[in-house]
Formats: C-alpha cells, structure tokens, sequence
C-alpha cells in the first residue's frame, strides 16, 4: 500500500462509534467463554450470517481480525476529511431479502441510486475543434437509443431487445442464488431420508430451466462463450461492446476472448437496488455504511462483535465435530459451530487441523484459481475532473456523468485484451482498463466542501511482476502514475486536483483483506468453480467435511460480489443441523 497527501495520518474506520458498537457495549459487555456459534471474520457475509442466526436464537458472537468490521465492504478516512469505500465500492447484488428480513433502512442504510449509471468517453484525437464523442447509458431506454445511435444505428436497435433477453437470464438464475446448491453427495451417498430432502434443492434448477424454456441453448452459449463472441452476434459498434465487455471481465484474470467471461457480465447485471433491476448506487457514509447496518441488526438482537480478535485456529474434539476456536492470544472460546468467512484456503489450509480433512479435498482447495488483476487506488481530489468530451460546469456542481461508472481505455474491447496480454506477461498493463467512480458526487458526506473521493478500480496487474519480483513503493507509483497519465489524456488536469492516494496492489489487497491473491471474490468465478463446485466439487453448500463447520464467505455458492447471499443460506443450513443435533 502506498498513501501519500497533505497531511497524511492512519487510516482508521469512518464511523468511530457506530450504533452496532453501542448496542454491543451497552448491553453485553466482554468475551463470554462459550456462544451457541462463532463467526470467523466480520465481512458482510459474516455479519449477514451472525444476524440471522441471532435472529432465529441462536446466540452468536463475531471475530474480526482488523480494527474495523465490514471486510471488504469497509469505509476508511485514509486521508484527513476524505472517506473511501477502500475495497468494494458500489451496491446492487445484496439480496432483497437481507433488506428485508434484516431491516436495514431502520438500522440506518441510505442509498444514492444512480442514472445515468454509465459513461465512457471518447478521445477521437482527429475530431479537431469538435468535442469528443461519449456514450452515456441510463435508465431512460429511449436515450439510450439515442446515445447509441452516435455509434450504430443497427445497434441502437438492437440494444432493447438484448436488455431484454439479459433480463430473463438474470431472471433464471435468480432463485439459484438464495438456496444451497444441489447435493451431489447425498444423492449419491445419503440415505434415504437424505436424498429425499435433497430432492428440494432441484426446485431452483426448474425453475430456472421453465423460464429459459426453448432459448435454453442460447443462454448457454451466454454462459460458457467468450463475451465478444455473444456480443458480436448483437452488436457492430466498439464502444458500446467495449462497454459491456467490462462487465464481463471486471475483478476477473480473464480477457474479454476467454471463453466463460459472459457469466461474469451476467453477475454484474443481476442486481438491482429498491425494486429497480440491474441498478447500481452508493451507500451513503460509504461501504461501512452498510456493513455498520447489518451489524447494528445483529447486535440488535443479541450478537456480540469483538474487532481485533484473530481467530488462530478452529478446534476439533476427538469424534471429528467442531468445539469452537482458539484466539491468537490463546483464549478458547468454545462453540457448537464454527462459520467461516475467511476464503476456503485459510479455512482449510490454515485454520482447520489438516488430520481431519480429506487430503484431496485439501489438494483441490490449493488448487483454486484466486489470480486477480485488480489494483484498487483510492483518490482524494480537489474538484472534480472534467473531460473532453464532456467538460465540467462552470462553477465544478456535479453533473450527470459524474455519477456514473466512468469507462476509460475502453473504446475497443482489443485494448481490454491488450491490456489482460500484458498481466499474462508479468507487466502490469500498459494501457490500463479504468473503471473511475466519484461516489462524493452524491454523497456529499464523503470529502471537504468543494472536494471529492475518486475510486478507481484499475486493471490489469499480475500478484507477482515479470522475473519474480515482487511489488515495492517504486512499483507502486510507477502503475498509479500511469493509470493518471491516462486520465490525464481524457480528463486534462486531473493530475493537478490530487491531494493524496492510496494504492492497494492484488498483494495488498491480501494482506489487509484477506482476499487470497487479492482476488475479490475469494476464488475465481469461472465455471468450474460455481454452484456445485464452489469451492470444489462434491464439497459445496456451506457444510465442510467434518461436522459443525461451514463456509459462509464469498469462497461458498453463489459466490463474490457484496451479496450476502452465502451468509444467509449458510446460517440457515447450520440453523437446520443444530436444530437435528
């Protein structure tokens, strides 16, 4: 990590008292020496998970490494009077029912919706004295259209009917997302009993199967086909493919070419926000806003939190079945249940006593593609950019683009794949794939009057640089001042507005977050490492290979993003086991 800027102090969490730390102070106070169940890591599914089973009495208590809970879904002051949404920074897949059944808008969750919610300008260097061209997508379909047109007017067309045809596979796969994947073990293995209880985990499959109905084959084609194969069958135009192309790859070691990109785009289209499909916004107060929410509905009802607590090991009594978990300070805390939302490879290879898993299990969890590209650089500015083909107003009031995910080196889905050749040979891109978000631009609360926090979510970079070696300060500068040269091309000035940065390299993202290579969504989300083989095959939903353990993080179905729905299916499947104990 690398943060520099007028006045520089630690990076502490946003929200220094927030109302899940008094509920917990308030009412229970210390460490007891036995809970019903125990949460390793206070990320959001964490927290989603520990809610639950509160909810349903079972009293549980959360141990989070960091000073700060949220995981991922954290918002630090890294720089005086600027709060970044440090890692994760836009909601939209957090499931509607965890709004619901958690009450989050009582506990205080504020959302900025967006529209337009996507901007990608162009540079078009021999336009002369015209102002380059940009593609703006929002809401409002007819506009679109429009935008579009500037481009194709085939593809102006064409835009409609493929929102629609998205819409329906985002519709299918839906009821996949809230219910444990199918159980391939007990309907092989299990008794009776258990395979007929199994049989119930087939009911989303249908589901999903009924709604695709005869354009099965063509959804398909969606799901395992390079996204620009799928694209190109709907569309002419570059910048309008390029756009949608970054959907496809984003957080993903994988180039627009790579076959199985189209489910990654389907992910990242799925969600939507207070009965708006697909819509993305911002938490007002930031990411930790959120998690501050879910954790305030926990304690609400009884759970304790406890920040600064490493969890060093989960413990395993004789008979094979979970006891609880030792602290790195050596305390023991004992449990009928251990839920990890630590990835698979620290819950297993790290955690968990090795004698008591199988050892193929244990080489498939070695085995996980956790490759990321991402480096994630948090920007304090001191107004905003304003870009050629879209110059800011005359007194710097934000303006509809602002809001949006900004889309820079993405003209031509050929510079995304450049740009992932050159990760595949040890370099970070030359030419990197941007993904600029100004949440302050409706969330005044995040900077200093007149100011605002930039994210820029950048790839692609490789964990280990070319001949082995390893990122330094030097390293890190060097991509940041290339990712602001190129801003600087679209945006000029850009350079000048800095106040401070701080830069998370995929090594650093592991390091202060946990995510194994720095990946975002604990493992890769390819296909064969979903649904029923996520983490791995024939281990999947939640239940570990010994009883009383489970994984409830990013690493279990349906896997990353901030969902919450592994927290939540999983915390109902152990609720079921104690309840049979």
């Amino acid at each position: 990590m690398a943060a520099s800027g007028r006045g520089l102090c630690k990076a502490v969490a946003a929200s220094p008292f927030p109302a899940w730390r008094r509920a917990h102070t308030e009412a229970r106070g210390g460490l007891k020496p036995e809970y019903d169940a125990v949460v390793i890591g206070a990320g959001h599914n964490g927290l989603v998970a520990a809610a639950y089973l509160q909810r349903l009495g079972v009293n549980t208590a959360i141990f989070e490494r960091r000073h700060v809970i949220g995981g991922a879904a954290v918002t630090e002051e890294i720089i005086p009077g600027f709060k970044f949404s440090r890692a994760s920074y836009l909601l939209s897949l957090l499931r509607p029912q965890i709004y619901t059944d958690l009450e989050l808008k009582k506990h205080g969750l504020r959302l900025h919706l967006r529209n337009p919610y996507s901007f990608t300008p162009m540079l078009e260097e021999g336009a002369g004295s015209k102002v380059p061209r940009c593609l703006l997508l929002g809401t409002d379909m007819a506009e679109n259209k429009k935008q579009i047109a500037q481009f194709s007017q085939k593809d102006a067309q064409a835009f409609p009917k493929y929102e629609e045809f998205m819409h329906r596979l985002a519709l299918a796969i839906d009821p996949l997302l809230d219910a444990a994947p199918v159980d391939i073990a007990a309907f092989q293995h299990g008794s009776l009993l258990q395979r007929m209880r199994s049989l119930s985990t087939l009911k989303p499959l249908l589901k999903a199967g009924r709604i695709l109905g005869a354009q099965l084959p063509r959804y398909y084609e969606v799901l395992t086909a390079p996204i620009t194969k799928v694209l190109d069958q709907w569309f002419e135009s570059e910048p309008l493919k390029a756009t949608l192309a970054t959907d496809a790859v984003i957080g993903a070691m994988t180039s627009p070419h790579t076959p199985g990109s189209g489910y990654v785009l389907l992910h990242h289209v799925m969600g939507g926000l207070e009965g708006m499909q697909g819509a993305w916004g911002y938490v007002q107060g930031g990411m930790g806003a959120l998690s501050d929410a879910i954790a305030s509905s926990a304690t609400t009802h009884g759970a304790s939190i406890f920040t600064e607590k490493t969890v060093a090991k989960v413990q395993v009594n004789s008979e094979g079945c979970v006891q609880g978990v030792v602290l790195e300070d050596g305390t023991e805390v004992r449990s009928k249940m251990v839920l990890s939302n630590t990835s698979p490879q620290i819950t297993f290879l790290k955690l968990t006593p090795q004698e008591w898993l199988p050892e193929e299990f244990l080489e498939r969890i070695s085995q996980l593609d956790t490759r990321s590209p991402v480096t994630k650089i948090n920007v304090a500015v001191d107004r905003l950019p304003s870009f050629l083909a879209a110059p800011s107003a005359p007194r710097g009031q934000p303006l509809p683009h602002h809001q949006c995910s900004i889309h820079l080196n993405c003209e031509d889905t050929l510079l995304l794949h450049q740009a992932f050749e050159d990760a595949m040979d040890g370099l970070p891109s030359h030419r990197p794939v941007i993904e600029l978000c100004i949440p302050s631009s409706l969330d005044p609360t995040l900077a200093p009057p007149g100011c605002h926090v930039v994210s820029l979510f950048t790839q692609y970079t490789p964990y280990t640089l070319a001949g082995g070696k390893a990122w330094d300060e030097q390293e890190r500068d060097a991509y940041a001042d290339r990712v602001f040269d190129c801003i600087e091309v679209y945006a000029p000035g850009f350079k000048d507005s800095v106040v401070g940065r701080d830069i998370l390299t995929p090594p650093d993202l592991e390091r202060i977050f946990g995510l194994p290579g720095g990946n975002i969504f604990h493992c890769a989300m390819s296909l064969d490492q979903l649904y029923f083989a996520r983490p791995v095959p024939l281990h999947s939903g939640y239940r570990c290979p010994f009883q009383g353990l489970y994984l409830c993080g990013s690493g279990a179905h349906p896997g990353g993003g901030v969902m919450g729905a592994a927290g939540r299916n999983a915390a109902h499947v152990a609720f079921r086991d104690l309840k049979s104990m």
